[in-house]
């Protein structure tokens, strides 16, 4: 297993991976497929203090990180918000968990002091992630998303990593 800086060469993979979430209507508020131009820009604006991460095992990307600026204020520079995103099938093997704990500590190298998390609030799997790693809900969004004529509330999940 490595987690490692994502290549250009992995935007598909980490393209099919976000194509896996979105049929759930339980990760992304993106309701149709995606393809690999349509996120280069999005992979293009990671950099080496908001990088993109991949989990790859024996050649294969099972899943990224992303390390995203939290409102682009200067006031806010040591805020991130974090994304993690899972192959549908290393899901329930305790990856969240190992990518959880390498955010936390790359965050420290990046000079990022909170980590935020935006959760669908009916995510029980991510939300219960992040619960397990100290983060607390610091708010939530009721009804902000709309899919398949049904509403969905957003939980913001946040921890200070300099507690």
């Amino acid at each position: 297993m490595t987690i490692r800086i994502a290549k250009i060469e992995d935007l598909q993979s980490i393209t099919d991976i976000y194509n896996e979430t979105i049929a759930s209507r339980m990760v992304t508020a993106d309701t149709e497929m995606v393809s690999a131009k349509q996120r280069l820009e999005w992979f293009n604006s990671h950099y080496d203090n908001r990088p993109l991460f991949v989990y790859e095992q024996a050649g294969a990307v099972l899943a990224w990180l992303s390390f995203k600026s939290f409102y682009g204020r200067p006031a806010y520079s040591q805020t991130c918000e974090i994304s993690i995103y899972i192959a549908t099938q290393a899901r329930g093997k305790g990856l969240g968990n190992v990518l959880m704990d390498f955010a936390q500590s790359h965050a420290k190298l990046i000079d990022v002091s909170a980590l935020l998390g935006f959760i669908f609030s009916h995510n029980t799997p991510s939300l219960s992630l992040f619960k397990r790693h100290g983060f607390k809900s610091w708010g939530e969004l009721p009804d902000i998303a709309k899919m398949d004529n049904s509403r969905y509330s957003l939980t913001i999940m946040g921890k200070h990593l300099d507690e």
